[in-house]
């Protein structure tokens, strides 16, 4: 059975634990690469997860007798 993907908040709260260890110093130079991997594959599924996401927003403008659906586009 394949293991199952967490979400975007458990891959952000992991990412959390990760960087915590990291930045103790305490953690094996092995133990630190294989930290240092998984977080890089946890960032790499949030990355995903937020693109995804943000493809799924619309906003909806009130355009006087009907809604429309539009593509959301950040503002920066």
């Amino acid at each position: 059975m394949a293991e199952k993907k967490p979400d975007f908040e458990q891959a952000v709260g992991r990412l959390d634990e990760i960087i915590r260890a990291l930045e103790q110093g305490d953690t094996p130079l092995e133990a630190s690469i294989k930290l240092f991997e998984e977080g890089a594959k946890l960032a790499g599924l949030c990355e995903t997860l937020l693109q995804k996401a943000e493809q799924r927003v619309t906003k909806l403008v009130n355009t006087g007798d009907r809604v429309e659906e539009k593509p959301f586009e950040p503002t920066d």
